[in-house]
């Protein structure tokens, strides 16, 4: 039987179409891009914890790789915790340097002088991020040797912030945070963290900025909006120092205005310009020597709540300037709060940036809910995203 010269047309069209579809599907799917790379945000960060598995200052070939990635991944902008619980992972004199001398044990020379240089020939900034008030567990740093708990905060039944101290009925209802914080309102912690600020950027002049985080009071869970309802909620502030300087300047005790008209407010009010005036007074010192170090913050991400629970009054430190940035802490899978919150913070520039974290350690299993939170941040018009963390980054 002769061969059709319509079946052979036929089976050359068939094998025709297999290569056009084939040749489509590798230019669709084999050479795709990452949601990260397809996304048009330039104002790119992410976190690096001193606990990072990458160990990035323990040796050059850790610190290349993150510049590597950085690069991979258009960061231009590198949050390196350099403070963390009263220890420095940097040179320091002032603070406990144990841990800095474990990473130069390890690395023979100073890590961090080597991310800053090799970082600069790609353009990619360097922030040192520094945890402000809160000490995490530690209660053996060198601020409360030097002076004793009354640097701490506490609340209103007088406990310091850590819930697995001077536990009590109350603790049936309420959820402490499990650390330890400073009280902003005593003059001491104020200078202290100065000198500390101060310390880190003379020794490495080279640093694009400073990062607070735990720039404000505990939080606990449920919060409660005011100290109004001080008989109803857990309340931070109460640290001895903080409290005698409302005494004096007003005459009223904080811990009997419950009921009262116009005193809670001002107590609140008092609480909120503690923090406050701690930005402003890192800004100005370090400023005055470095002009054109910028200054960022972790912040509360929902403005109302970081306003009355945590009195972190971010909007305000943006509208004077104290702060070049601030980073929303929006870590959720849920993009209706990623929505309603960015875009409410966005309203609140004032003159800088509202920048939005992204909690990458929730979705590392979700590739497609982060690009569609990527692809929402970018429709908000956010001035930037920074991710959480650099050891999450990879496995996405």
């Amino acid at each position: 039987m002769r061969p059709s010269f319509f079946n052979t047309g036929r089976l050359f069209f068939v094998i025709a179409l297999i290569i056009i579809l084939t040749v489509i599907s590798f230019l669709k799917y084999g050479n795709s891009q990452s949601p990260l790379q397809e996304s048009k945000i330039k104002s790119r960060g992410v976190w690096i914890t001193c606990f990072s598995e990458h160990r990035v200052l323990y040796s050059t070939a850790a610190v290349d790789e993150l510049i590597n990635t950085c690069r991979r991944m258009k960061i231009n902008e590198i949050y390196l915790q350099v403070y963390r619980a009263g220890y420095a992972y940097y040179d320091s004199k002032i603070a406990d340097r144990s841990k800095y001398e474990d990473m130069i044990k390890t690395a023979g020379a100073d890590m961090i002088e080597y991310l800053l240089k090799e970082s600069a020939k790609h353009k990619i900034k360097v922030f040192a991020w520094a945890n402000i008030l809160s000490l995490s567990q530690n209660k053996d740093t060198d601020i409360v040797k030097k002076y004793g708990e009354s640097v701490l905060t506490r609340d209103q039944y007088s406990r310091i912030s850590i819930r697995t101290e001077n536990i009590d009925d109350n603790d049936k209802y309420y959820l402490r945070e499990n650390q330890i914080f400073l009280e902003p309102g005593d003059f001491r912690v104020a200078d202290f963290t100065v000198s500390i600020l101060e310390e880190i950027t003379a020794r490495y002049p080279k640093l694009s900025g400073i990062h607070l985080d735990y720039i404000r009071y505990p939080y606990p869970v449920p919060y409660s909006p005011s100290s109004k309802f001080i008989n109803y909620g857990l309340i931070y502030g109460y640290g001895e120092n903080s409290v005698n300087s409302f005494k004096e300047k007003t005459g009223l005790d904080p811990f009997s205005l419950a009921g009262t008209k116009d005193g809670f407010s001002l107590w609140d009010n008092w609480r909120r310009d503690q923090v406050t005036n701690l930005v402003r007074k890192i800004s100005s010192h370090l400023k005055a020597k470095s002009p054109g170090l910028l200054i960022s913050a972790a912040v509360i991400p929902a403005p109302f709540t970081a306003y009355s629970v945590s009195f972190q009054d971010w909007p305000l430190w943006l509208e004077e300037g104290i702060v070049d940035d601030v980073i929303l802490m929006n870590y959720t899978k849920d993009l209706g709060q990623v929505k309603n919150i960015t875009k409410s913070a966005l309203s609140h520039r004032g003159k800088g940036r509202v920048l939005a974290g992204v909690g990458v350690f929730l979705m590392k299993d979700k590739p497609h809910l982060f690009a569609q939170q990527l692809n929402l941040l970018e429709s908000l018009n956010s001035d930037g995203i920074v991710f959480l963390s650099y050891d999450d980054l990879g496995k996405m």
